[in-house]
C-alpha cells in the first residue's frame, strides 16, 4: 500500500522534471529567438530594418523574457530568468509595487534579508517539515531579490536585466544577498550541530558520553571543512559571476556609432560559443548554486551535496571561468579589431 507521503514525493519528482523539460525548452527558443531575431536595432544590407522578435511571438512582451535579452539575461539562471522573473512582471500587473513611492528597491533588499533570517531559523530545526518550510522561504527570498531590481528598472525606464554596477542600489543589494546567504549558512550549522552525520562519529572502545561527544567534535570539524568549501565556491562563482557581467555589458551593449563595431557585437551576441559560455554560467553561477543547495535540502541530502561538491565543484567552476575568459579576449579583439601577430615579440 503506498501511503500518502510516497505520493507526494512522486509529485515532487514529477514536478521537478517538468520544470527541467521546460527549462530545456525554453534554452532551445531562446537559442532559435537570438539567432533569428536581432537582439540590437540593426539595418540589413538593403538599409532595412530586420523583423523584431516581439512582431512575431505571441506571448505579451511584459512577460515573455525572451523579448528583452540582455547579456545578464543570458548569464542568468533558469529559475531567475524563466520563472521568477516573468512571476514579478504579472504580479506588478495586479498590485502595482513599482508605482507605490515608499516601496524602494533598497527597502524591499531589507526586507529580504529578514525573510532570509526566518528561512535559517526554520532550515536549522530538526524536523523535516520546517526545513522544506525553510527552503520554500529562502525560494521567496530570491524571488524578492528579483523585485528590488525590477522595481529600480522600472522606474529608470530600463528594458531587460541588467546591473547598474557602481551604483549605490548595486552595492546594497550585494550587501543584503551576502547577509542572506550568511543567515543561511549559520542555520545550515545549526542543523549539523544538533544532527551531525553519522559518518562523523568515531566508534571508540570508551563510556557512551564521552564517545558521542567525541563523534560530535569530529562531525563538526568534517561540516565546517565542507561546508566552508562550498561557501568558498559560492564566493568565487559569485565575483566571477558579476565580473563578467560587467565586462560582457562594457564590450556588448555600450553605445556606439561605429557601424563596424554595432556588427561585431552583435555577432558575438549570436554566436554559438557564446551562447554555449553563457548556458554553463546558468549552471555555475552563484543563484543556481544556491537552488541546488536549496533543492538538497528539501530532499534531505545536504551532507551528500556537500561531500560531491567538495572538490568536483571547483574544478568544473574553474574550467567555466577559464574558457570565459579565453572567450573574452577574443571578443575584445573581434569587436575593436585588435589583432596581434605572434611573431612581434618584444
Amino acid at each position: 500500500m503506498v501511503g500518502p507521503s510516497s505520493q507526494i514525493s512522486k509529485i515532487l519528482v514529477s514536478l521537478l522534471f517538468m520544470t527541467l523539460i521546460f527549462y530545456g525548452y525554453m534554452d532551445y527558443n531562446l537559442y532559435v529567438r537570438i539567432k533569428n531575431f536581432p537582439l540590437r536595432k540593426v539595418l540589413d544590407k538593403d538599409n532595412t530594418t530586420r523583423v523584431e522578435y516581439k512582431d512575431v511571438t505571441w506571448v505579451e512582451c511584459t512577460i515573455n523574457p525572451l523579448c528583452e535579452v540582455t547579456v545578464k539575461a543570458l548569464l542568468l539562471d533558469h529559475t531567475n530568468y524563466y520563472l521568477l522573473a516573468p512571476l514579478v512582471t504579472i504580479a506588478d500587473n495586479f498590485i502595482h509595487i513599482s508605482e507605490i513611492a515608499f516601496v524602494t528597491p533598497n527597502s524591499i533588499s531589507f526586507f529580504h534579508v529578514f525573510v532570509a533570517i526566518v528561512s535559517a531559523k526554520c532550515v536549522s530545526s530538526g524536523n523535516l517539515a520546517y526545513r522544506r518550510i525553510g527552503v520554500t522561504l529562502f525560494e521567496l527570498r530570491t524571488w524578492l531579490d528579483d523585485w528590488d531590481g525590477y522595481v529600480a528598472r522600472v522606474r529608470k525606464h530600463i528594458k531587460g536585466e541588467r546591473s547598474e554596477i557602481g551604483t549605490s542600489g548595486y552595492y546594497i543589494d550585494g550587501i543584503c544577498d551576502a547577509l542572506g546567504c550568511t543567515a543561511l549558512v549559520i542555520g545550515i550549522l545549526i542543523f549539523f550541530r544538533n544532527n551531525p552525520p553519522r559518518r562523523g562519529y568515531m566508534q571508540l572502545p570508551t563510556n557512551v558520553e564521552d564517545n558521542l561527544y567525541c563523534g560530535k567534535v569530529v562531525a563538526m570539524r568534517k561540516v565546517l571543512k565542507k561546508l566552508g568549501f562550498f561557501v568558498i565556491q559560492l564566493i568565487i562563482s559569485s565575483a566571477a559571476w558579476n565580473r563578467y557581467i560587467a565586462l560582457y555589458q562594457d564590450l556588448l551593449e555600450r553605445p556606439t556609432t561605429n557601424v563596424i563595431e554595432l556588427q561585431r557585437q552583435n555577432e558575438v551576441l549570436t554566436n554559438s560559443f557564446f551562447y554555449s559560455i553563457c548556458w554553463l554560467w546558468r549552471v555555475v553561477n552563484v543563484h543556481n548554486m544556491l537552488h541546488c543547495l536549496l533543492l538538497a535540502i528539501f530532499c534531505d541530502k545536504l551532507w551528500e551535496f556537500l561531500c560531491f561538491l567538495q572538490y568536483v565543484g571547483y574544478a568544473i567552476l574553474f574550467s567555466v571561468i577559464c574558457a570565459t575568459e579565453l572567450h573574452f579576449i577574443e571578443a575584445k579583439n573581434y569587436v575593436f579589431n585588435k589583432i596581434t601577430d605572434a611573431n612581434e615579440v618584444t
